[in-house]
């Protein structure tokens, strides 16, 4: 145990928690359960929000004793909730399979990810929580509960999305498939032919998405198939970070360069392709610290929000330094999903981290909520109580669940007492 400060991966989110621990065991877990009044849980930090904050206790699960486990019909594994998801895939590969869909970064934990409907792309696959089949729970009394769709079924589908409300993810089972390798190819193409093509290229490729530079009328294309076994990628990621930044610290210093050197960016990106196991295709290093808010939106209205806000940036000149990112989410049936409501066009809008961004994000959220946009949890977004209960018909449910799990909020910070505590 330690007294220290605890930021955020962007640096945006800054606390000072009265004490940071990094427990080993659940016989030690539930001592610092009972010893606190106020607790929250961080995995790499990669909520924008103030998911983790606290001037309580911050647990750290990422060292808590536990193994892979593989159902013997190969259909599902249980692993620690606080690994990260690049250790759970590593060790999914060396037993012969994958997790069905990624996001394209691998530093969160588990539990994070899944408690905050991260996702990756695809048009018939669901967010991560969509895989999530059971949950081993240490409750606010320190008391371990498993919940599933046959036991504890209501608690199981408040935990799927739960922003972490209800309890300390210990072990979580899940969906696996046999492991599969992946070709990646990235070309850039124009905006308007992406657009006119979106529905064939969704159901031609297992995988698709671009990046849309608002000053740029061409988009960076990406899209993942399976492919025949073949050895690790030679690079890690899928751009050339180091340009990146450079590019990224000459907006920051001289914005009105935005839009042209945007247009010499996408000049210079040339037809691309990386193969080699899922679990190392799907991620890439992201070492260029950015903000970011995203949205999810009824499919048939992505493209209009995406022209809508790019035409906003163009008119004011605003010196938006990253590209955005669209991608397709099938639609799920959990209680605090974004994607709830059927399948959706995924928007995530980034800034550079050194540079201005809470204004900039409030104009475009509105723009995102006009076209029927949903925020992803642990990205940027300003919803209120209203707003939670006019999105998510089973907020109710949920506020009710996690008042009977943890009656004195004991897993409740300063951001989500407003949006699902008591009421005053």
């Amino acid at each position: 145990m330690a007294e220290a400060q605890w930021q955020n991966w962007s640096g945006s989110v800054v606390a000072t928690p009265a004490t940071i621990a990094t427990p080993r065991d659940e016989r030690e877990l539930a001592g610092l359960v009972a010893a606190h009044d106020r607790i929250r849980v961080t995995g790499a930090g990669h909520s924008f929000m103030p998911l983790c904050e606290t001037g309580g206790l911050l647990l750290r699960l990422e060292d808590m004793e536990g193994e892979l486990e593989i159902a013997s019909d190969g259909k599902s594994a249980r692993a620690p909730a606080g690994w990260s998801l690049a250790r759970l895939t590593e060790a999914l590969w060396e037993h012969g399979y994958s997790l069905p869909n990624q996001g394209d970064v691998n530093p969160q934990s588990i539990a994070g990810a899944i408690s905050t409907g991260t996702h990756g792309t695809g048009a018939v696959l669901g967010s991560l929580s969509t895989m999530a089949r059971g949950f081993r729970l240490m409750l606010a009394d320190g008391s371990i509960v498993e919940c599933s769709c046959e036991t504890e079924p209501e608690l199981f589908e408040a935990q799927r999305v739960s922003l972490g409300l209800l309890g300390i993810a210990l072990e979580i089972r899940f969906d696996i498939v046999p492991a599969y390798h992946l070709v990646e190819h990235i070309r850039a193409v124009p905006m308007a032919e992406v657009a006119e093509r979106w529905d064939d290229l969704a159901a031609a490729h297992r995988h698709v998405e671009f990046w849309a530079f608002p000053y740029s009328d061409d988009v960076i294309l990406k899209a993942l198939d399976p492919c025949d076994p073949c050895p690790p990628p030679a690079h890690a990621s899928d751009m050339d970070e180091k340009a990146f930044a450079l590019y990224c610290k000459t907006v920051r210093r001289l914005p009105k360069l935005t839009a042209s050197l945007q247009r010499q960016l996408m000049k210079h990106v040339k037809p691309s392709e990386r193969r080699g196991p899922a679990s190392r295709i799907f991620p890439s290093e992201r070492g260029v610290r950015f903000e970011e808010m995203e949205h999810q939106l009824p499919r048939e209205s992505g493209f209009a929000a995406l022209r809508a806000v790019i035409d906003w940036i163009r008119s004011k000149k605003l010196p938006v330094a990253f590209p955005f990112e669209y991608r397709l989410v099938a639609g799920d049936d959990i209680w605090l999903s974004p994607f709830h409501a059927g399948d959706c066009a995924s928007i995530s809008m980034h800034q550079y981290a050194p540079m201005a961004w809470k204004a900039l994000f409030g104009e475009a959220e509105t723009i995102f909520r006009d076209h029927g946009g949903r925020p992803h949890w642990a990205k940027r977004h300003t919803l209120t109580r209203e707003d939670v209960d006019r999105l998510y018909p089973k907020a109710a449910d949920f506020r009710r669940i996690r008042h009977d799990v943890d009656p004195n909020g004991k897993f409740l910070n300063p951001h989500l007492a407003p949006l699902f505590g008591e009421t005053a």
